[in-house]
């Protein structure tokens, strides 16, 4: 059971793991130091303690005390009880959703383990065989991937999730420049999906495409080139990773140049006629995502 510390300085230290939730370089470099990752609004807690990720400490107003009740009974870490101002004096903002958790971070798999079917544990999980990682437990290989090439927004990369766990794909792998899909903005976009679908980070993005061919995947690169083959008549082999570009230019000219096949959504005539010639990276992961599922 969680302990209730009621806290009424901003600058009291035990509550250090939630300053400046705005600054962005401060919380790279606290987050990363020290293993940990901030958790916005009641869902979203609780869609990762569903997971297994473990609470460092919870950062609450008052009213949330009673609706979350079986969560702090259930957790051994405590709970700072504050007032609306407070909250904000800590965070550096209105926290509209009045709750914020702490949570340590789980290790990632290698993107050749999470190819081969490795994933974090989640509560329930048997003991692992001999050989696994450790944290990590053997499921089913993913058949259907999403790869992303350095997107620096974190409010996309929470909504490519989003809609990578809606529509079916079963991993994401994210190039070294891939904004942190657990930084605060991002879990709130996805609504808990960074919980939800099983993701790993290249460590070289020189070779990095060379890791899904020896995995045997196929290598489709989205482009808005609309001379290539749509994504809805692309043939789809077993295994089957989606490349992404950055928001502004896109993929880079060496992962298209690798890519198996080259791949556009179709545009209406008339919007290219009036230079709509290309969708923003969340939406054109919807629709290239439902291609790649179908």
């Amino acid at each position: 059971m969680a302990d209730i510390v009621p806290v009424h300085d901003p600058a009291d230290p035990r509550i250090a793991d939630f300053v400046r939730l705005r600054d962005v370089e401060l919380r790279k470099s606290l987050e990363a130091e020290h293993g940990l990752f901030i958790a916005e609004g009641e869902k979203v807690i609780r869609r990762a303690v569903a997971t297994g990720y473990p609470v460092r400490a919870l950062l609450l107003t008052a009213k949330w005390l009673e609706p979350m009740r079986d969560l702090l009974d259930a957790v051994t870490a405590p709970a700072y009880l504050v007032a609306d101002e407070v909250m904000e004096g800590i965070t550096g903002f209105t926290v509209h959703r009045g709750a914020l958790a702490s949570m340590a971070r789980k290790p990632l798999p290698s993107v050749p383990d999470l190819l081969a079917g490795l994933r974090p544990a989640v509560p329930g999980d048997p003991a692992p065989p001999p050989g696994v990682p450790a944290g990590l437990r053997p499921g089913p290989p993913p058949r259907r991937v999403v790869v992303l090439e350095d997107l620096v927004d974190h409010g996309n990369v929470g909504a490519i999730f989003r809609c990578a766990a809606a529509l079916g794909v079963d991993a994401i792998v994210l190039s070294p420049r891939c904004a942190d899909p657990l930084y605060r903005r991002a879990i709130k976009v996805s609504m808990g999906a960074v919980f939800a679908i099983p993701y790993a980070r290249m460590t070289d993005w020189y070779h990095g495409l060379a890791l899904l061919r020896d995995a045997c995947f196929r290598t489709l690169a989205l482009t808005p080139d609309q001379t290539v083959t749509p994504i809805d008549k692309v043939a789809l082999t077993d295994r089957v990773a989606l490349l992404l570009g950055s928001e502004g230019d896109g993929l880079s000219s060496r992962w298209l140049s690798e890519a198996d096949e080259r791949v556009c959504i179709p545009m209406s005539r008339d919007a290219m006629r009036m230079g709509v010639d290309s969708l923003n990276v969340v939406a054109a992961a919807a629709i290239a995502c439902h291609g790649l599922v179908r």
